[in-house]
């Protein structure tokens, strides 16, 4: 099967590079204790959401015990170590990026991760994309809002419609979905058992990504 595809978009945290195992154990261990003490939030309710918009959200709805600033550089210092030293890229990633390329299509990041974390991976993996959008990048909010691949989408000058996006979050699908692209969910170690309702279609593993990306896009036709 094969579509009018012209792009490819991939989310980063949990998509790209594993870094959502790690952003799950060090929010529950480090970030939550300090900020809000034993009452946590589930990981599911903020995963795929901006750092800043976190902090708003549980501002919102516990009880949070620092000031915004110590906050945001709680994640910033968290953030160094996970994309330095920890997170480790999705298996085949280049070659897959390759593959795409060789078949004419646009590849892009769009994340909410700000683009000095982004930088982080890109710089350590020595990953280069047609176009890297991040949240703050926008007058708004982030995913699961769409205007973050609205705004992907004019960047790289290619309609919704004709994008493949690659999440692994529940906002991050939801915001693919209402910006009118076709969603492949991706499970991995973070959320293997996640529900992703807005996908298109999920799959499990790198291998299974591939497979599904070379379904819908002519790879080597």
């Amino acid at each position: 099967m094969t579509s009018d595809a012209r792009a490819v978009l991939f989310d980063m945290d949990g998509v790209i590079v594993d870094s959502e195992v790690y952003w799950h154990e060090l929010e529950q261990r480090r970030i939550l204790p300090e900020a809000l003490g034993t009452d946590h939030p589930d990981p599911d309710e903020t995963t795929g959401m901006n750092f800043r918009e976190i902090y708003d959200y549980l501002d919102a709805n516990y009880e949070v015990r620092v000031e915004r600033s110590e906050f945001l550089s709680l994640y910033e210092r968290t953030a160094r170590e996970i994309y330095t030293q920890k997170a480790s890229l999705m298996a085949g990633f280049r070659e897959l990026c390759a593959e795409l390329r060789e078949a004419g299509v646009t590849i892009g990041v769009v994340s909410s991760s700000p683009h000095e974390w982004i930088s982080l991976v890109t710089d350590r993996f020595d990953l280069a994309f047609d176009a890297i959008v991040s949240a703050e990048d926008i007058d708004g909010p982030g995913k699961p809002e769409p205007a973050v691949y609205e705004y992907a989408a004019a960047v790289i000058e290619v309609e919704p419609s004709r994008c493949l996006v690659v999440e692994d979050s529940v906002h991050g699908t939801r915001a693919a979905s209402r910006a009118g692209a076709t969603v492949i969910g991706y499970r991995g170690a973070a959320n293997a058992d996640l529900d992703l309702p807005a996908a298109d279609v999920v799959v499990s593993s790198p291998e299974e990504l591939r497979a599904e990306l070379h379904r819908r896009v002519d790879v080597g036709g």
